[in-house]
């Protein structure tokens, strides 16, 4: 198995960073210039246990170190809530001076909480109990704490303080709803009233990996809020609490009443913290300046497209003291921009026919932005789409690549991406491509000489695995619509041009995804390629880093151009001499397996079978923020939502289908799969269908995730 290294976190002085140890028993700073550790911030084999903790068994799961790097909230024994959001144990220490440390290490507070966060003097913290935000104080270096409460309203399934509801955490891919503001006087904070959310029920049963015993004889339920598409959102609205006066005001930010404030952050300037909204529709975005201790509101920048503004663009805002960046898809493709703190826009930084998918930073002494591109310029070997280029683009707009050429420096290709140092001194860069392994090195920016090869795999790039598995060929096609489609095939080992071969065809296909890349994977894919089967994957229209146009084609169709490039695929791929026209699959998980139903159901006349887990089957069905993205509320869009619908076409199924899905999916319900299943029973349509007790969108505890791969393969082997 391929490894990685640790993300480093660079110090202030841009000279030194840190990072989690391995066995996640202490935290490590080291040397830039050389890659070697000098320090031991935190050692669990080494502390002060006033509290008499039993860390014996403890491994930290992350950290946060304070501004002035005296002191450091890390936790432990994370518990997942939804996909991101989490609680866990916190603890709480300061670093000593120098020397060996035993830095007095003890409970932030008692039991488990979510979200705790530094303030910027340290000397605070911040977190969320019971949909509550509360407020610990640390007295001084022995420790000493003072915990209050900030609100009092929080009750599950009515109001949440501090940390997002579930539609907000899954779509706007958040786990936190506050911040601190500079000077560490306020928190602020977004309050979520879901009162008249509709509420959603799952069953629970007794199952195992875990077993709920409680469900042994009658089974339980898992209630929460879930808005299905049209339906009522949270009420929204932000505050600001005073530290010192110990009162909450409102945040007076214009929002439509079931628009979005998705959301909080901190500028340089502590009169001034940023709240970002959004209409309903998603289509006009806007970023409001907001004094912490008065409430007014300024609007700074607004972002408007005819479809939708892309939630990822807010990610990549930075504050610097003069200004921030910025990204917009309105020339056509992302871009990065620069205004002013006035708001006023002052340069274009990128420019051309390329989408910036990562901003890492920007040096406002040099004006120089540091981004990752879907680009890798000219002479590249691979179509820009497919790959990712680290580049400093300089005050003139010049285009500075930060990566050598590709494998053993021949030709152009890959995927690069990079954490920098403070002041852009150095960077941590990963890099792979189709035919080579993970290689992460610490490096120089300026000359790109190699300080320390942090990871380069060579004992599993020279291992038999590698020896003889299959590597990605990419390919593109035309359609008949006239549409290029970059796609790529894994073949056996022991290909034999002229044998004819099963195919397999993967794919996802969802609004901006790719899988179409020029990275290193080692995947199920692997396994069927040594059991003699052909594996394909094509991204068709909707998919991402092709420009705005490409990606907003689908728009208020989901599923429809999606679902007929996927019979493109499998056309083109039944040309090739090598694949037996008979023999062909599809399959996908959530979007990919709604995709594939699609397509079954959509005039095929290529896949023998189909696979899909975890399935939309009809975008009524699934929340708001997402389908009303792509495509507006079924009252507007009801041909839309037709048309999209494999529901409505389900008696048009050719081939045959296996069917998969948890029963306590919190994202796509199973509901999804039991009303198209209904269907068929009523039409006397053949099927197959698995259901995985208690388990959710990723299917996975236990063996469950070994089992399901292997129903798949036995599907196919039995059906292919």
């Amino acid at each position: 198995m391929q490894s990685g290294a640790p993300v480093f976190r660079s110090t202030a002085d841009g000279l030194h960073y840190t990072a989690l140890s391995a066995d996640g028993r202490s935290i490590v700073k080291y040397k830039y210039s050389n890659g070697a550790a000098v320090d031991t911030l935190l050692s669990l084999d080494r502390v002060r246990n006033d509290e008499k903790l039993d860390l014996s068994k403890v491994r930290l799961s992350g950290y946060e170190l304070s501004q002035d790097e005296e002191r450091l909230l890390v936790y432990a024994n994370p518990e997942a809530i939804y996909r991101r959001s989490f609680t866990a144990d916190y603890y709480y220490c300061v670093i000593e001076a120098g020397g060996v440390r035993r830095n007095t290490l003890k409970r932030l507070t008692e039991g488990r909480v979510q979200a705790a966060h530094l303030a910027p003097d340290g000397r605070q913290v911040a977190f969320v109990r019971n949909n509550n935000l509360y407020i610990t104080k640390i007295m001084s270096a022995s420790i000493e704490k003072s915990e209050h409460q900030v609100t009092t309203d929080g009750e599950r399934n009515k109001v949440i303080n501090g940390v997002p509801d579930w539609v907000y955490e899954e779509e706007f891919s958040m786990n936190v709803a506050f911040d601190w503001s500079p000077d560490s006087k306020y928190l602020c904070y977004l309050k979520f009233d879901e009162s008249e959310v509709p509420e959603y029920s799952l069953p629970l049963y007794q199952g195992a990996a875990p077993t709920l015993s409680q469900y042994e004889l009658y089974p339980g339920n898992y209630t929460y809020k879930y808005p299905v598409a049209g339906a009522r959102n949270s009420k929204v609205t932000a505050w600001s609490y005073d530290i010192y006066n110990r009162r909450s005001l409102p945040m007076n930010v214009p929002c439509d009443e079931d628009g979005y404030i998705m959301r909080i952050r901190p500028t340089r300037d502590a009169t001034k913290m940023a709240v970002m909204t959004f209409n309903r529709h998603q289509s006009d975005f806007r970023m409001y300046f907001v004094h912490p201790g008065s409430g007014v509101a300024k609007m700074v920048v607004q972002d408007q497209n005819p479809q939708y503004v892309s939630p990822d663009n807010m990610d990549l805002i930075r504050f610097y003291d003069d200004g921030f960046t910025f990204v917009s898809e309105r020339s056509g493709y992302r871009h990065l921009y620069y205004y002013t703190m006035a708001g006023n826009l002052q340069r274009q930084i990128t420019s051309g026919e390329f989408d910036v998918t990562n901003v890492y930073g920007y040096d406002p002494k040099t004006r120089a932005a540091y981004v990752q591109t879907a680009y890798l310029g000219e002479g590249a070997d691979m179509p820009a789409a497919l790959t990712r280029g680290i580049y400093k683009v300089d005050a003139k707009g010049r285009m500075l690549p930060l990566f050598n050429g590709g494998k053993d420096g021949a030709g152009c290709r890959g995927t690069h991406r990079a954490y920098f140092s403070e002041g852009f001194v150095y960077m941590q860069h990963f890099y792979s491509d189709a035919e080579t392994p993970l290689r992460v090195t610490l490096e120089t920016v300026k000359n790109l000489k190699t300080v320390k090869v942090m990871q380069d795999n060579s004992k599993y790039r020279a291992s038999s695995h590698v020896a003889h598995m299959s590597h990605r060929e990419f390919f593109e096609f035309t359609t008949p619509n006239g549409d290029v489609l970059y796609g790529y095939l894994t073949k056996p080992y022991d290909f034999d041009s002229s044998r004819h071969y099963p195919v397999l065809v993967e794919q996802y296909g969802g609004p901006g995804s790719q899988q179409v890349l020029d990275n290193w994977q080692f995947d199920w894919e692997q396994y069927l390629n040594q059991e003699g089967y052909l594996v394909a994957c094509v991204d068709g229209r909707g998919t991402g880093a092709r420009g705005a146009a490409w990606e907003r084609q689908t728009y208020c169709e989901l599923g429809v151009r999606e679902s007929e490039d996927l019979l493109h695929a499998g056309r083109y791929l039944a040309t090739l001499p090598y694949v037996d026209p008979k023999r062909m699959a599809l399959w996908g998980w959530s979007f990919g397996g709604y995709n594939t139903l699609m397509a079954l159901c959509g005039g095929n006349d290529v896949y023998k079978l189909g696979m899909a887990v975890a399935p939309v089957t009809d975008f009524k069905f699934y929340d708001t923020v997402y389908t009303e993205r792509y495509m507006r509320t079924p009252q507007e869009n009801a041909e839309g939502y037709r048309k999209a619908s494999v529901l409505e076409r389900s008696d048009k199924l050719q081939g045959d289908v296996l069917i998969i899905c948890g029963t306590a999916d919190d994202n796509v319900h199973p509901q999804n799969t039991y009303e198209l299943t209904e269907r068929w029973v009523q039409a006397d349509i053949p099927f197959d269908m698995h259901v995985y007790t208690n388990r959710n969108h990723f299917i996975r505890g236990g063996n469950t995730s070994n089992y399901i791969y292997s129903q798949l393969f036995r599907y196919l082997k039995k059906n292919l």
